[in-house]
């Protein structure tokens, strides 16, 4: 081959790759593993696709994450555990949605023994609740492959397959690492597991967390819930992003003056940090974090000493500057609407699980933070790559024919196609929905304001961006960050009261009015309508699972 035909080859655009599927999951972390397996578990054929790679992409790998963990003996133990959740829901929460999500956690979480190794205490008892993130996600990835699971890693899903009646049946992408190559899946049923979004704050391991699966549900048709739920902020050291909390628990906090701050550990000591980070620079000690935790951090978190060994700090004698990072729908609420107790939406053929789905069922109005979030990624996995597989099945091959994509913004303008600057669309994002003063003290007119300015960026990134293969998942990414947070600011405007999370300066009360979830939908016009939270029925985790 001569060096111009060489050259005309290189250039080539690369063969798509096209295959099918019983069941398709898109998100290759902690909820997404789980769904692949399962839904494998039941015969179904498996492609599961991430955008970076599964087993070291997302939230959970950079963690340490604890599950919700109660016995089912003595029976007490459960349910104390989900009294005291139901006590900070807010009335948003569903008692046997909890009871459901522990009893699953309890049963699955052992079955993992042959992948990961589960550490004993001094007693000889094996500790299951709490995991060491990298090896867990390393497990869950061998027990995919292990249950024949076809993973494809850097490769981005872009838009959703449905068929002519809205059935989705498949999706497509492209391969960053194969010259983005393109690839279109057709399968039976889609797993939505993509995560939420951080909306580009530094929470660690977020980056590839921009809201792509809460775009693409919506495109479909589905509703969100719950997104008002997203002023959820996490303390960190200063020009850190190790946001790893539970050294904190043990924190004193101080101003610019050395005068101690009044943010004692509990419900509101988020606030407190943040007035006084929006007075002046706050510093912290974790001089009381007792000696036995210290002396087991390493092993616990390894990651969480390394900020202070690159600065040279002694934080147990030596006061830093923290900061805090918003952590948005990761370590809040809000998600695509969970339609069915197989975590079925209202799109047929379309399941969602993790931070992708709203957790309002489990967590009511407060954030689940790591162990509730944490057992309902594991659950809701189980559940919906059972219930893709089960649809599947039922669906056989004849559904799959005459696929149309969805995608719209960022890929199909409704203008014309032209240069955005979508590094300037991600800032705009940044400034409405990271600052305390607009989105964790919240009032209407700053709420409206954020809004508008929003909107104006909603409209350049639909009107004009797409066209462009090497900046399309940009593109698309940074459709999703606005359109989650139009979302956002939307729910919280409509509900007009405080509420677990969601504080409005404005209306500082709790409103029985506002007892219900608001489903949010549309992308120009966004819609809100109330859900009602139905009464306490008095069912059983397994009857709610059978």
């Amino acid at each position: 081959m001569t060096a111009i035909h060489a050259t005309a080859a290189r250039r080539r655009p690369p063969e798509p790759l096209e295959r099918d599927a019983d069941v398709l999951v898109i998100g290759g972390g902690m909820a997404g593993a789980w769904a692949a397996a399962a839904a494998a578990a039941e015969g179904a054929s498996v492609v599961l696709v991430d955008k970076g790679y599964c087993g070291t992409s997302g939230v959970t790998a950079t963690a340490g994450p604890g599950h919700w963990w109660a016995p089912p003996d003595p029976p007490e133990a459960r349910d104390n555990a989900v009294r005291g959740r139901q006590a900070i829901a807010f009335g948003l929460g569903d008692a046997a949605w909890m009871h459901a999500i522990i009893d699953q956690t309890w049963r699955t979480l052992p079955t993992l023994g042959r992948h990961y190794r589960f550490p004993t205490d001094d007693r000889g008892e094996v500790n299951y609740r709490a995991v060491r993130g990298p090896e867990y996600m390393r497990a869950l990835r061998a027990l995919a492959v292990e249950r024949g699971v076809t993973i494809l890693d850097h490769s981005p899903a872009l838009e959703l397959l449905a068929t002519a009646d809205g059935t989705i049946g498949g999706a497509q992408g492209l391969q960053r690492q194969q010259a983005n190559r393109p690839w279109r899946i057709s399968a039976g049923a889609v797993v939505l597991a993509a995560g939420g979004t951080s909306f580009l704050s530094h929470l660690l391991g977020s980056r590839t967390n921009t809201g792509d699966g809460y775009l693409m549900a919506a495109e479909a048709g589905a509703e969100l819930s719950g997104m008002e739920f997203t002023a959820a902020y996490t303390i960190a050291p200063e020009r850190s992003t190790m946001t790893r909390t539970m050294s904190y628990a043990f924190a004193t906090y101080y101003d610019a003056d050395g005068r101690e701050i009044d943010a004692p550990f509990g419900p509101d000591q988020t606030e407190r940090i943040a007035r006084a980070l929006l007075a002046g620079p706050v510093f912290c000690s974790l001089h009381r974090l007792p000696a036995d935790i210290q002396a087991r951090l390493p092993t616990i978190s390894p990651n969480v000493m390394l900020p202070f060994d690159r600065w040279g700090i002694d934080p147990y004698r030596q006061r830093f500057a923290v900061t805090l990072h918003n952590d948005g729908t990761i370590r809040g609420i809000g998600g695509v609407q969970v339609a069915g107790l197989d975590c079925a939406t209202t799109v047929p053929g379309l399941f969602v699980a993790g931070d992708n789905a709203s957790r309002e069922r489990v967590a009511g109005a407060s954030s689940g933070g790591g162990n509730v979030n944490s057992a309902w990624a594991l659950s809701s996995g189980i559940w919906a790559g059972q219930g893709a597989a089960a649809f599947a099945r039922r669906a056989g091959v004849n559904g799959r024919a005459g696929l149309r994509p969805l995608g719209r913004a960022g890929l199909a303008p409704t203008g014309s196609a032209g240069p955005v600057d979508l590094a300037a669309l991600r800032s705009a994002v940044r400034s409405e929905m990271h600052p305390y003063d607009k989105n964790l003290f919240r009032s209407g007119p700053r709420l409206g304001r954020s809004r508008q300015a929003l909107d104006a960026a909603w409209r350049v990134v639909a009107d004009h961006a797409g066209g462009d293969v090497s900046q399309v998942l940009a593109a698309r990414e940074t459709a999703a960050l606005i359109a989650s947070a139009r979302w956002s600011l939307t729910a919280a405007l409509a509900r007009d009261e405080s509420r677990g999370m969601h504080r409005r300066e404005d209306r500082p009360g709790l409103d029985p009015a506002f007892g219900q979830r608001l489903l949010v939908s549309g992308f120009d016009e966004i819609r809100v309508r109330p859900e009602a939270v139905p009464s306490p029925s008095g069912v059983h985790a397994r009857e709610l699972v059978s």
